[in-house]
């Protein structure tokens, strides 16, 4: 095992050093929704462990824990690939790609109808509609509907919700509550546009991290992001579905890449460190001893207490 303390690098930095044009392009595509432990403020440093031959001897990528695809879209946008893999456990997360990829005009003129009777309402009123549509939301879930309306309500209730959070509670039932923004971009064309377009190549399945063995070669650079382990038990958040991750589920997930890692695949992984509650704690450097372990700087973002927001590092696992 080798472990590197890296500093953080803007996603500008680490572009110029794999020239990449910067600033992006207007139509570049960027996330669509927030997301727990999203990758964007890290970018520049997972960029900068990008497998050399990207998108020369390397024409493949997968990421199936995709979560809000800060990673996809930097790939999607500045490499040129054969084929595209990603997928989640989480049914209305990969509907939701899915519908944007296949009916993205119907989408918007969905979502623009939401945007514009929630925007000019009161308070009290933009309250009532947060909870109706929540209700909608979880009922349209138990029907397991496929309509765009699930979608639509998807997104909006990830932008409105508290701190952009996607929990369920032992029913499955989606139950963050309201957030408090002023004017909430709950449908931005243009990148729902930009996002639609690049998705068109990429294939979209629901269904457990291990379904991607199959796609997974010596020619893949395969990211895995899993639900973090907790640095606290009061910090746990892994409730995105009724499944949870714990430390079992750490274990086989680091088996898995190790399988993929010895058929030659370039696979990367981040987690939390748990170092940053315990110095003593060598949960992931013994699990992850086969690969290098890079920790770098990150800010903490979702937290309901504000003094619990600040400076911690966080793995980046690589096979090569």
């Amino acid at each position: 095992m080798e472990v590197y303390s890296v500093d953080n690098i803007t996603a500008r930095d680490a572009a110029a050093l794999w020239g990449i044009s910067q600033p992006e392009s207007p139509a570049a595509a960027k996330p669509f929704i927030k997301w727990a432990g999203g990758k964007t403020q890290i970018l520049g440093n997972i960029r900068l462990k990008y497998p050399p031959g990207l998108g020369k001897t390397i024409t493949k990528y997968a990421e199936p824990f995709v979560g809000g695809g800060a990673v996809l879209f930097d790939i999607l946008s500045n490499f040129n690939l054969n084929q595209l893999y990603i997928s989640d456990i989480n049914r209305e997360l990969i509907f939701t790609y899915q519908t944007i990829r296949d009916s993205i005009s119907t989408l918007i003129t969905r979502l623009t109808e939401i945007e514009n009777e929630y925007l000019p309402a009161d308070e009290s009123k933009r309250k009532d509609l947060y909870y109706f549509n929540r209700d909608k939301f979880n009922v349209l879930k138990t029907l397991d509907d496929t309509s765009v309306e699930l979608a639509a309500l998807f997104i909006f209730l990830n932008r409105t919700c508290f701190n952009g959070l996607y929990r369920v509670n032992s029913k499955g039932d989606f139950n963050v509550p309201r957030g408090d923004y002023k004017n909430p971009c709950i449908c931005d064309v243009d990148n729902l546009r930009a996002v639609s377009e690049v998705l068109q190549k990429v294939q979209i399945v629901c269904g457990d991290y291990r379904e991607s063995e199959a796609f997974i070669d010596e020619n893949t650079f395969a990211y895995f992001d899993p639900p973090y382990r907790p640095l606290t038990e009061s910090s746990s958040f892994t409730t995105y579905s009724q499944d949870g991750f714990g430390d079992k589920e750490q274990i086989e997930l680091a088996k898995f890449i190790d399988i993929l890692s010895e058929r030659g695949a370039y696979v990367a992984a981040s987690n939390s460190d748990p170092k940053n509650a315990d110095e003593y704690d060598n949960f992931f450097d013994d699990l992850y001893s086969r690969q290098k372990i890079f920790r770098i700087s990150a800010s903490r973002t979702i937290n309901s207490d504000g003094k619990g927001r600040g400076r911690i590092s966080e793995l980046l696992i690589a096979s090569y």
